[in-house]
């Protein structure tokens, strides 16, 4: 996979993020993986803890694997993507045990304010310049108390790939393609430096509790030989839990 710096505006429609373009490829990258099933998606469940009986959003729940787990542990889930084929994949792995809907994280979602108790967004809000509409909407959602569950792309990946490396206080994009099954697919991120984030966070009213930066499950390391340590000593995606105030925020323009 080449990396390539741009902080050329981007909308993260059209070519680029087209997950209705390769969804079938990416399921079958991402279900056994070691960066996805054995790094990213235990680090969430295990920030989630105990989930019997709570009310979850997987916001940008894909094709399901976390819903999955999720509802295995308990959980009554609800998932959302902006991926219409991404989800007719996820309905196949679900059935109608998850609740389903197509839904952009830039618009108003389709549920009532304080429905849920917990949100993952699992490797989500990195696709998005501003985060502010996006967390305004999973905060109204949200009941007092409730958590917000997310993973993002550590800043620290495209500050040390590019030399020289670019100004890590200033957010911006950056453009790369994605090898797998034969093809490649441009993808485009948005990097913010840590005080951007838990800047946004606190705009759309939400306090910080837990800021992580897991390694891989060490069963991996068999599984794995050849990546597997080189994961485990370097950054490459970053934690938060946060939890809702006990008011709403209505301003769904807050934040950065």
């Amino acid at each position: 996979m080449s990396v390539v710096e741009d902080s050329t505006p981007s909308t993260g429609r059209g070519p680029e993020n087209d997950y209705d373009d390769f969804a079938e490829a990416y399921a079958a990258e991402n279900e056994n993986n070691l960066v996805n099933a054995y790094y990213e998606r235990p680090a969430v469940l295990a920030l989630a803890g105990d989930v019997a009986g709570r009310r979850i959003l997987d916001a940008g729940c894909g094709t399901g694997p976390l819903s999955a787990a999720l509802g295995e542990r308990g959980a009554v889930v609800t998932g959302i993507d902006v991926s219409a084929r991404m989800l007719a994949l996820a309905r196949r792995r679900l059935g109608d045990s998850v609740e389903l809907h197509v839904a952009d994280l830039r618009e108003r979602l389709p549920f009532g304010d304080g429905v849920f108790d917990d949100v993952v967004a699992s490797l989500v809000l990195h696709y998005l310049e501003d985060w502010g509409p996006a967390l305004a909407e999973l905060r109204r959602v949200l009941r007092p108390g409730g958590r917000l569950i997310a993973s993002v792309d550590h800043p620290f990946v495209a500050y040390t790939i590019r030399e020289p490396r670019p100004d890590y206080f200033a957010s911006g994009s950056y453009a790369f393609r994605w090898a797998f099954d034969g093809r490649t697919v441009p993808m485009r991120l948005w990097r913010k430096p840590l005080h951007a984030m838990t800047d946004a966070f606190a705009a759309a009213g939400f306090r910080l509790s837990v800021v992580g930066e897991p390694r891989p499950d060490p069963a991996a390391r068999a599984l794995f030989p050849d990546d597997f340590d080189d994961l485990s000593t370097r950054p490459c995606f970053l934690f938060f839990v946060v939890e809702a105030g006990e008011q709403p925020v209505g301003d769904a323009d807050a934040g950065a």
